[in-house]
């Protein structure tokens, strides 16, 4: 183990299940995520996929994809997800097609260990709701979509590292529930780690640094992270790398048909 991994691109990217801007009839999945790893990144973390499509991002890619799903689709619905996708996936989203997040690995990348943690589940949810002081209505719609963080070790040569990919829960108003998640993230990403081993934590953390107490946090010495993304709420946080600054995707980047892709900008760094 060590810190000397030779530089990678790695890149973050909230499909918003296929989605467009503005809205279409059809959905682009496919058609982001053979965007996204055109250029073959290192390592592709992805969010807000339909469960249906973890079974095609191999072939979709070229990479190696590791899948866990948030929230399950309907009973018996299968491959139908994909259709239901083409008819108009911004009518069903994640009540019918499910809800999952990837991480996707260059073929030099090998997993050597993987984890999934929920980021909101019941206890958690009932001790921060009393910590916080949630009304009923925010712990309801707290506790209405599952959201989890991907954890894997993975090896490159002689070195590995860490990443986190996260889907925070989004709230357009109270921000303390993704700040709770993110922190949840954090310490276990820290404690999963190697003394010295690197991390990445990337995804979408519903939150920006002007509205975050936690991620700005994260960015002090006793955490060691650098790299929250100055504006948005996508992030590639690195700790014990050299890292580029982050890069957002310019709108014609993800321009299709007249359509922007997803509602959410691809975000990159390079780190060594």
């Amino acid at each position: 183990m060590g810190s000397t991994v030779e530089r990678l691109l790695v890149r973050t990217c909230n499909l918003f299940h296929g989605n467009t801007k503005p809205r279409g009839r059809k959905a682009y999945l496919e058609e982001l995520v053979r965007l996204a790893s055109a250029d073959h990144p290192d390592v592709l973390c992805l969010q807000e996929l339909s469960v249906w499509a973890l079974v095609h991002l191999a072939d979709w890619s070229g990479m190696s994809a590791v899948g866990d799903v948030a929230r399950r689709p309907l009973p018996l619905l299968g491959e139908l997800g994909g259709t239901v996708s083409e008819v108009g996936e911004r009518h069903f989203r994640s009540a019918v097609t499910g809800q999952a997040d990837a991480v996707l690995l260059a073929p030099a990348l090998e997993v050597l260990e993987h984890r999934r943690l929920a980021l909101n589940p019941f206890h958690f949810r009932r001790a921060q709701a009393r910590a916080l002081d949630l009304p009923f209505r925010e712990r309801i719609s707290w506790a209405s979509e599952r959201r989890v963080c991907q954890v894997l070790r993975v090896r490159r040569d002689s070195d590995t590292l860490v990443v986190g990919n996260l889907h925070a829960t989004s709230h357009h108003v109270d921000k303390r529930l993704a700040d709770a998640e993110l922190l949840r993230a954090a310490v276990y990403v820290d404690g999963f780690a190697n003394p010295g081993e690197p991390i990445l934590l990337c995804g979408d953390f519903n939150l920006s640094l002007r509205n975050s107490h936690t991620l700005p946090e994260l960015m002090t010495m006793e955490w060691g992270f650098e790299g929250a993304t100055p504006t948005g709420i996508d992030h590639i946080l690195v700790r014990g790398l050299r890292a580029g600054a982050a890069h957002i995707w310019p709108l014609e980047r993800r321009t299709r048909n007249g359509r922007v892709l997803s509602d959410h900008a691809p975000v990159e760094r390079e780190v060594a």
